[in-house]
């Protein structure tokens, strides 16, 4: 049994700055990839950014440049730096880990994003 626990979500203002943390525990692989999703209200879940075994990195076109994604292979454990944050980067970010094919995700944290 895999569980990504994520957590550092918060509230922040418009300009701000938050660093989420996900967390592998249970039965650990060593995922191929790690990433992050978030889905708004009334919005379909997007990809954020994710970050493969070997350090290769995606982001999507909105938030190239603000967020940085980073990963600990030892600790199974993936981040996602965020700053200049906006008010249209509010949702509830979740965790999203791949072995084999097989997606794994968190319970999701919320991001809060006040002008």
């Amino acid at each position: 049994q895999v569980q990504l626990v994520e957590s550092g979500g918060g509230l922040v203002q418009t300009g701000g700055s938050l660093r989420l943390s996900c967390a592998a525990s249970g039965t650990v692989f060593s995922f191929n990839v790690m990433g992050w999703y978030r889905q708004a209200p009334g919005k379909q879940r997007e990809l954020v950014a994710h970050i493969s075994s070997g350090g290769g990195t995606n982001y999507a076109d909105s938030v190239k440049g603000r967020f940085t994604i980073s990963r600990d292979n030892a600790k199974n454990t993936v981040y996602l730096q965020m700053n200049s944050l906006k008010s249209e980067d509010a949702a509830v970010y979740y965790c999203n880990a791949v072995f084999n094919s097989r997606p794994y995700w968190g319970q999701g944290t919320q991001v809060t994003v006040s002008s």
